[in-house]
């Protein structure tokens, strides 16, 4: 029988153990493309925007997102809650209305900063922010302040 030296079986089992030891440091990266912690607010004609969820949209990457709370607030997300955007220039839309009724719909601002291709509004982000401010106006829209959209039944 061929009988592996006690020196040699120690040997052996040397990079299993550091494989093992190394695996909690290997966790540090998710292998999602890298992002930077973004918050911010969004206001309307200088008072913060009350309801609706903005989105960052990067070219070639996945964007981010984030719920806007009473004072507009946001802290953005892309892959999970609040783990930030990718770095680089950002599209913005906001989405700004709620159901009030089957057949009702409030808008608090404008219907076009809801499409990235209507917005005119962009951002760059080269690392972490928590000062972004995203400024809309009523001016220039047909209506001048938050209103009710009533669609019909179907």
């Amino acid at each position: 029988m061929n009988k592996i030296p006690r020196l040699n079986r120690r040997w052996s089992l040397l990079p299993a153990c550091l494989a093992l030891g190394l695996m909690p440091f290997a966790g540090c990266s998710d292998g999602r493309p890298k992002r930077v912690p973004v918050s911010g607010r969004v206001l309307i004609d200088g008072r913060p925007l009350e309801a609706g969820f903005i989105r960052m949209v990067p070219r070639g990457n996945r964007p981010a997102e984030g719920e806007l709370d009473a004072d507009g607030r946001f802290v953005l997300g892309t892959f999970e809650e609040n783990d930030g955007c990718v770095p680089g220039k950002h599209r913005v839309q906001v989405v700004a209305n709620k159901n009030i009724s089957p057949t009702a719909l409030k808008w608090y601002a404008p219907k076009k900063y809801m499409s990235t291709a209507t917005s005119g509004l962009e951002i760059e982000v080269v690392g972490p922010r928590d000062d972004v401010e995203i400024h809309l106006t009523w001016k220039g829209s047909n209506h001048d302040r938050p209103f009710v959209e009533h669609t019909q039944a179907e």
